[in-house]
């Protein structure tokens, strides 16, 4: 019998590039997003296709998400991409587009697109599969979405009065937590599903306090903690080593119980499917100049291994050039990739001891500003 699909998302931005070390931006038309399916051999997953589909790589690399019943899948563009008033290029702008494709098409097809709140950036799908919301970094609120019959319905936004770029449900989905990027915390929003329409609130005085630039988190599958990408410095790389910050979702109220120190630049996190561990991609100033001290021609993951609420480093291993998303196989076995300036995605085993190197490189028809697989 041929297992049930088990779909992994990669966004690919054609807009940007470095050269040595300096951004430049493209003609937009070129995005696509792939889809594999990893259920039949989870080390090596399967293209099943790629459909032309704005999206972008400012912001973490969670902009996009499949639902539990491998249905649908969300993906945010976080930004609009005009010509300059001078002719001379393009200039990015915060964008306000989340579309929609029916995974069970056959191919993978787009259905809809809808208009959300000021910059989306990471988003997130409740584990009932009823419920969306996304993070909007310049529009300083969060969108939330009603998810039912194969369809996505805008309810709103909820002001939270900062910007912010990453949200995750709680295990229950009667909470969900937010990055607030520039005032360095963890919003808290209360979800009420019972009436017609979703109802979220948020309160800034239950804020906790993470470490510096915070920019992506993840919730463990038992809802037991969340992981926090703490960056250390707007512009991701910068020598310095950053941190990891460990929250108790277990606790009345939440609260971080610890701090890992990770190598500079985290910003994708991931948990894997049975909860046992946890990676980080690292970017170490793999798409900075060569010329600054601080440079990398590579970047690494870091594997770490959670045993209750504590939660430990176990190894790292280096990766490609400026790694952004990270995504667990179905079965926890393995781990995958996007190596944004290599254009790859790349696969590593996970055992006990760490992570290793399978030496698989499957090339991608652009380059990986994303990565995510099933909400779990």
């Amino acid at each position: 019998m041929k297992p049930a699909s088990h779909f992994l998302l990669v966004g690919n931005d054609e807009k940007v590039t470095w050269d040595d070390g300096r951004i430049r931006f493209l003609a937009p038309g070129r995005d696509t997003l792939s889809v594999f399916d990893a259920a039949a051999d989870p080390a090596a997953p399967v293209l099943i296709a790629t459909l032309p589909l704005p999206n972008s790589l400012f912001g973490p690399p969670v902009n996009l998400a499949v639902t539990p019943d491998q249905r649908l899948a969300l993906v945010a563009d976080s930004m609009a991409w005009p010509a300059r008033a001078d002719g001379a290029g393009w200039q990015p702008t915060p964008g306000r587009d989340l579309h929609v494709i029916d995974l069970r098409a056959t191919p993978p097809a787009w259905v809809q697109t809808l208009q959300v709140g000021l910059q989306p950036s990471g988003l997130s799908i409740n584990r009932a599969g009823t419920l969306a919301l996304v993070a909007n970094k310049a529009g300083r609120s969060v969108s939330v979405l009603k998810i039912a019959d194969g369809r996505v319905q805008a309810c709103g936004d909820v002001d939270v009065g900062t910007p912010v770029v990453a949200v995750s449900f709680s295990a229950d989905g009667r909470r969900a937590f937010v990055v607030k990027t520039d005032t360095h915390r963890l919003g808290v929003l209360h979800i009420d599903e019972g009436g017609p329409a979703p109802r979220v609130t948020h309160d800034p005085a239950e804020d906790l306090t993470t470490g510096l630039v915070p920019f992506n988190l993840v919730v463990s599958p038992d809802g037991a903690l969340a992981l926090v990408v703490d960056m250390g410095s707007p512009t991701a790389s910068d020598g310095h080593a950053d941190s990891v910050s460990v929250v108790d979702l277990s606790a009345t109220p939440p609260r971080v119980i610890d701090r890992l120190m990770v190598e500079d630049g985290p910003e994708g996190i991931a948990i894997s499917p049975d909860g046992r561990h946890a990676a980080v991609a690292i970017v170490q100033g793999s798409n900075n100049p060569a010329s600054e001290w601080f440079h990398h021609p590579r970047g690494q993951i870091v594997l770490l291994r959670i045993d209750g609420r504590r939660v430990a480093r176990v190894n790292a291993i280096e990766v490609g050039a400026l790694p952004e998303g990270v995504a667990f196989s179905p079965d926890s076995r393995y781990l995958y990739v996007g190596n944004f300036l290599d254009a790859t995605l790349q696969v590593l085993a996970v055992g006990d001891n760490g992570l290793t190197d399978t030496g698989t490189r499957i090339p991608l028809p652009g380059h990986p500003a994303s990565m995510r697989g099933q909400s779990y």
